[in-house]
Parts: C-alpha cells; sequence; structure tokens
C-alpha cells in the first residue's frame, strides 16, 4: 500500500520531533551530571586527622608525588605505594627527584610498574594491599583526578577504607572553571572518563553475576 506524501511528511516531522527531544534529553541529563560531577571535585584539603596503614600516589600530575613523601615523613601511615611509575625508575632516583633523604623514607616506600591508567593503579594497588594485609589507604592525586580514582578503588578495593588526599596544580583553576578553557577541557573529559568507568563496571558487574566472579586482586603478585 502507498503511503500518501502527507502522511509521510507528517511522519518525517514526528520522527524529527522525537529525535530533537531525545537529544536535548540526553544532553541535559549530561549537563546535569557534569554539574554534580563537579561538587565532587574537592577545592580545599579537608583537616583529616586519620592515619591510614598505607599510602599511595598516582603518578601523572604535578605535585603528588612530594605529597605523599610529606604524608609519609609525617607518620600519616607507615608505608608509601607509587603505582604507575615509569619503568628503570627505581625509589633512590624517586627520592632524588624530590629533594627527600634516601636514607630516611627508602625503606618505607614501594613502587609499581605495571599500570598505566586509573583502572591498572587501582588493580596494582589492590594487589599491593591485599598482598600486605592492609585495610586502610589514604590515594594522593589531583583533586580533579578524585572523582575517578575513587570510582576505581572502591571498586577494586571494597573492603578497604579509602581517604581521599587532594593535590592542586596552580594551572587547574577550579573556581569558575567555565572561564578557563584548559581547565573546563580539563574536568569535561575526566566527567566523560567517570561515565565510561561506570558503564565498564555495570557491565563487569553483570558478567559476573551470570557467569561468576572475575579476576580478584587478591590472588595478583
Amino acid at each position: 500500500m502507498t503511503i500518501p506524501p502527507a502522511r509521510r511528511r507528517q511522519r518525517a516531522r514526528r520522527l524529527l520531533r522525537v529525535t530533537v527531544l531525545s537529544a536535548l534529553f540526553i544532553v541535559g541529563l549530561w549537563a546535569y551530571g557534569l554539574l554534580q560531577f563537579v561538587d565532587e571535585i574537592p577545592e580545599f584539603q579537608d583537616p583529616d586527622t586519620i592515619r591510614t596503614d598505607a599510602i599511595v600516589v598516582l603518578t601523572g600530575g604535578s605535585g603528588r608525588l612530594e605529597e605523599g613523601l610529606r604524608l609519609l615523613t609525617d607518620m600519616w601511615a607507615d608505608k608509601l605505594f607509587v603505582s604507575g611509575v615509569y619503568r628503570g625508575v627505581d625509589i633512590d632516583r624517586l627520592l632524588e627527584m624530590s629533594r627527600q633523604s634516601p636514607e630516611n623514607l627508602a625503606c618505607c616506600i614501594e613502587i609499581g610498574h605495571a599500570a598505566d591508567n586509573t583502572e591498572g593503579n587501582a588493580a596494582e594497588t589492590a594487589a599491593w594491599m591485599y598482598r600486605h594485609g592492609f585495610k586502610s589507604l589514604r590515594i594522593v592525586t589531583s583533586s580533579y583526578h578524585l572523582p575517578r580514582s575513587l570510582l576505581e578503588f572502591r571498586y577494586a578495593l571494597p573492603d578497604v577504607r579509602l581517604v581521599p588526599h587532594p593535590v592542586f596544580a596552580d594551572h587547574v583553576k577550579l573556581r569558575q572553571w567555565w572561564f578557563w578553557p584548559g581547565t573546563a577541557q580539563l574536568i569535561v573529559g575526566e566527567y566523560n572518563k567517570c561515565i565510561l568507568v561506570r558503564i565498564r563496571q555495570w557491565i563487569e558487574a553483570t558478567i559476573r553475576t551470570f557467569h561468576g566472579p572475575l579476576d580478584d586482586p587478591r590472588s595478583a603478585g
């Protein structure tokens, strides 16, 4: 049966209207999520007095290693794990880079070379934590990176107490971030990565439900 031209135009307009409304809904939902994400980015360090079993530094941003070493020196934990270190870089070199005294800190620091992204940081740190039997961990990373880091670490270490510890880079302008193109691009990129992390974790949880557990970091290393 031939559809009259007027009916075809009516259907096309209806399809266009549904498509536009759907697109606007998705964009609005994305924008609402972005605002929620920005609220999760810390703008200052809480005066947290919690001492943890260990500290992890996620490499890749300025000031992170220095802050981790300061926390270790001030006895906020007994051990420091530096995740995602380039191969060939040892502890003495890290201490030299951070102007610290090797004889004071080298015995309390371990480094991991396997991770090349945040998911890898969480998996590498989880294996290290379970190997040592630690139950609490302070996570040292850039403030804008903390929401995604916590997603990954809570997923990899569900039974470990996590204490977020933000580091603030001078080039990241969190106040009125939308006026700073570099910061806006950074925040939007992190938000989109968080969405992908949640999707990946949901898929893995679904697979686990129907096919049994995936690899457990407690059995690694």
